[in-house]
Protein backbone atom coordinates (compact mmCIF):
# COMPACT_ATOMS: atom_id res chain seq x y z
CA UNK A 1 0.00 0.00 0.00
CA UNK A 2 1.19 3.14 -0.37
CA UNK A 3 1.63 5.99 2.06
CA UNK A 4 0.89 8.89 -0.85
CA UNK A 5 -2.01 11.35 -0.43
CA UNK A 6 -5.34 10.99 -2.77
CA UNK A 7 -3.79 14.30 -4.73
CA UNK A 8 -0.32 12.96 -5.01
CA UNK A 9 -1.44 9.73 -6.25
CA UNK A 10 -3.44 12.05 -8.96
CA UNK A 11 -0.74 13.88 -9.71
CA UNK A 12 0.70 10.91 -10.76
CA UNK A 13 -1.69 9.62 -12.89
CA UNK A 14 -1.83 13.01 -14.38
CA UNK A 15 2.00 12.53 -15.04
CA UNK A 16 1.89 9.02 -16.67
CA UNK A 17 -1.08 9.98 -19.01
CA UNK A 18 1.15 13.02 -20.21
CA UNK A 19 4.47 10.53 -20.61
CA UNK A 20 1.42 8.63 -22.15
CA UNK A 21 0.52 11.10 -24.63
CA UNK A 22 4.56 11.81 -25.48
CA UNK A 23 5.25 8.32 -25.48
CA UNK A 24 2.86 7.15 -27.96
CA UNK A 25 3.25 10.53 -30.45
CA UNK A 26 5.11 8.78 -33.38
CA UNK A 27 2.09 7.07 -35.10
CA UNK A 28 4.87 5.35 -37.77
CA UNK A 29 6.04 2.77 -35.45
CA UNK A 30 8.87 4.51 -33.25
CA UNK A 31 9.91 4.52 -30.00
CA UNK A 32 5.89 4.07 -29.03
CA UNK A 33 4.18 1.58 -31.10
CA UNK A 34 5.63 -1.60 -33.14
CA UNK A 35 2.39 -3.71 -33.70
CA UNK A 36 -1.48 -3.06 -33.39
CA UNK A 37 -1.44 -5.65 -30.45
CA UNK A 38 -0.15 -2.40 -28.41
CA UNK A 39 -2.22 0.32 -29.46
CA UNK A 40 -5.18 -3.24 -28.25
CA UNK A 41 -3.05 -3.04 -24.93
CA UNK A 42 -2.62 0.36 -23.91
CA UNK A 43 -6.21 1.20 -24.38
CA UNK A 44 -6.93 -2.04 -22.34
CA UNK A 45 -5.11 -0.16 -19.88
CA UNK A 46 -7.00 3.04 -20.29
CA UNK A 47 -10.02 0.96 -19.95
CA UNK A 48 -9.17 -0.05 -16.69
CA UNK A 49 -8.16 2.95 -15.79
CA UNK A 50 -12.01 5.08 -17.13
CA UNK A 51 -13.54 1.92 -15.23
CA UNK A 52 -12.40 3.10 -12.04
CA UNK A 53 -12.60 6.85 -12.14
CA UNK A 54 -16.51 6.87 -11.25
CA UNK A 55 -15.17 5.24 -7.92
CA UNK A 56 -13.09 8.19 -7.43
CA UNK A 57 -15.80 11.21 -7.64
CA UNK A 58 -17.89 9.02 -5.74
CA UNK A 59 -15.40 8.61 -2.85
CA UNK A 60 -14.15 12.37 -3.47
CA UNK A 61 -18.18 13.54 -3.20
CA UNK A 62 -18.81 11.07 0.10
CA UNK A 63 -15.41 12.68 1.32
CA UNK A 64 -17.39 16.22 0.72
CA UNK A 65 -20.44 15.19 2.05
CA UNK A 66 -18.92 13.98 5.50
CA UNK A 67 -17.19 16.97 5.89
CA UNK A 68 -20.27 19.16 5.12
CA UNK A 69 -22.64 16.83 7.52
CA UNK A 70 -19.81 17.50 10.14
CA UNK A 71 -20.06 21.51 9.76
CA UNK A 72 -16.68 21.28 8.64
CA UNK A 73 -16.66 23.38 5.65
CA UNK A 74 -16.53 27.01 4.70
CA UNK A 75 -15.96 28.69 1.36
CA UNK A 76 -12.94 31.46 0.87
CA UNK A 77 -15.36 33.06 -0.97
CA UNK A 78 -18.49 33.03 1.67
CA UNK A 79 -20.44 31.14 -1.06
CA UNK A 80 -20.46 27.68 0.70
CA UNK A 81 -24.20 26.67 -0.48
CA UNK A 82 -23.38 27.28 -4.06
CA UNK A 83 -19.77 26.11 -4.14
CA UNK A 84 -20.88 22.62 -2.65
CA UNK A 85 -23.67 22.61 -5.70
CA UNK A 86 -21.31 23.31 -8.25
CA UNK A 87 -18.95 20.29 -6.51
CA UNK A 88 -21.47 17.92 -6.66
CA UNK A 89 -22.62 19.09 -9.78
CA UNK A 90 -19.12 18.49 -11.51
CA UNK A 91 -18.56 15.26 -9.76
CA UNK A 92 -21.60 13.93 -11.09
CA UNK A 93 -20.99 15.18 -14.52
CA UNK A 94 -17.59 13.66 -14.17
CA UNK A 95 -19.17 10.25 -12.96
CA UNK A 96 -21.09 9.84 -16.15
CA UNK A 97 -18.41 11.61 -18.54
CA UNK A 98 -15.74 8.63 -17.53
CA UNK A 99 -18.80 6.04 -17.88
CA UNK A 100 -19.63 7.54 -21.39
CA UNK A 101 -15.45 7.29 -21.84
CA UNK A 102 -15.30 3.85 -20.19
CA UNK A 103 -17.82 2.55 -23.02
CA UNK A 104 -16.31 4.13 -25.81
CA UNK A 105 -12.79 2.51 -24.76
CA UNK A 106 -14.13 -0.63 -24.36
CA UNK A 107 -15.47 -0.38 -28.46
CA UNK A 108 -12.53 0.83 -29.43
CA UNK A 109 -10.65 -2.06 -27.63
CA UNK A 110 -12.88 -4.57 -29.27
CA UNK A 111 -12.31 -3.09 -32.86
CA UNK A 112 -8.76 -3.60 -31.58
CA UNK A 113 -8.27 -7.21 -30.38
CA UNK A 114 -8.66 -8.66 -34.11
CA UNK A 115 -6.29 -6.40 -36.21
CA UNK A 116 -2.86 -7.88 -36.44
CA UNK A 117 0.31 -6.19 -38.51
CA UNK A 118 0.44 -7.26 -42.04
CA UNK A 119 4.05 -6.95 -43.49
Amino acid sequence: MTDKTPSSLADDAAEAVGALSRRTQDSEGGQGWQQPEEACATVGALVTMAMRLPEVFDQICAFIEHLEFRAHLRSNRDTLESDLLDTYAGLVEAKEAAERLHAALSLAQSGLRPLAYKS
